[in-house]
């Protein structure tokens, strides 16, 4: 199975290493500083499910004629549309793109781009960075990867044995688009709890209103996928709340490491998106458009 990899930071260089040990052909789609590091040292992945270091196979464009069975899609939200651009060449009749971005959006960007029959429906769970020497370090426990046809696809057959053999917790899911929006309603609330809060899950539930703010802001986050025809199950549900509210729990946003870091934020695409549709559909609420006016503050700041 021949995978390209677009990304070799944290998430996209962590997946392609375990496609790798799982005999995949995978090449990554990268910028040329990052290139020519992987050619110098390799891609370094340190986890406690095994470490990975070894040459990977890298492009910074897509030559004429090259052909791929599976685009692994790992960029930032803001990335999409040059992302787009870059594996343009790549996409052809038996193609097919997983995404590993958060929330929604993306997929009609996606889908205008190269066919919504092209377009698979993916997300992940993984604490990993990439560090300044470029060792990529997975920080938990947690690697799971959830993929899926949006709609029924004759190359569900060759490409899901491919993604299912990496030595992480994948699931094929015949869900995929409830799956993202379940886990778009979790991460909007982490998101805008711990932005706004600038603290941990434990940190904010061991206050006296912490607990009830993050259900209140996670109740909001369900309506809209309420609202929008994809409602959150139970079982869902049940886990995102017990790792919401768990006492002394370290978990954070990714999104507050970005903002601690002066760093551009996912704002728009995971906050803003979820805003405006809950709008659309005329509902309340305050905890999320809070969160997301906060980081519209913080984004335009440090744009001056």
């Amino acid at each position: 199975m021949k995978i390209l990899v677009l990304g070799a930071g944290a998430t996209g260089a962590y997946f392609g290493a375990r496609l790798i040990e799982s005999g995949s052909d995978v090449t990554f789609l990268v910028r040329p500083a990052r290139a020519e590091r992987l050619r110098a040292e390799g891609l370094r992945v340190v986890s406690e499910h095994g470490d990975f270091a070894a040459p990977v196979s890298t492009l910074v464009t897509i030559p004429p004629g090259a052909s791929f069975d599976v685009v692994l899609l790992a960029c930032k939200a803001y990335d999409l549309d040059s992302a787009i651009a870059a594996i343009a060449p790549a996409i052809g009749a038996r193609t097919r793109v997983v995404p590993l971005l958060n929330g929604m959006r993306h997929l009609d960007a996606l889908d205008l781009a190269f066919g919504a029959e092209r377009v698979w429906g993916g997300l992940c769970h993984i604490p990993v960075t990439l560090q300044d020497d470029g060792v990529v370090r997975h920080l938990g426990k947690v690697h799971r990867l959830t993929f899926g046809a949006r709609r029924e696809d004759p190359r569900t057959a060759e490409i899901a044995p491919a993604l299912l053999a990496m030595p992480v917790s994948v699931t094929h899911s015949e869900r995929i688009v409830a799956a993202m929006w379940e886990k778009w309603a979790f991460l909007s609330t982490l998101a805008a709890m711990t932005c706004v809060m600038r603290g941990s899950i434990g940190q904010i539930v061991a206050t006296p209103d912490g607990t009830a703010l993050m259900r209140r802001c996670y109740a909001e986050a369900r309506s809209v996928a309420q609202a929008c025809g994809h409602p959150v199950g139970d079982a869902s549900a049940a886990d995102s709340d017990t790792s919401l509210t768990a006492a002394n729990s370290p978990l954070t946003a990714s999104m507050l490491r970005d903002l601690e870091r002066g760093a551009r934020t996912e704002c728009e695409h995971i906050l803003g998106d979820l805003v405006a549709r809950g709008a659309r559909a005329g509902l309340d609420l305050p905890l999320l458009a809070t969160a997301c006016a906060h980081l519209r503050v913080y984004e335009g700041a440090r744009t001056l």
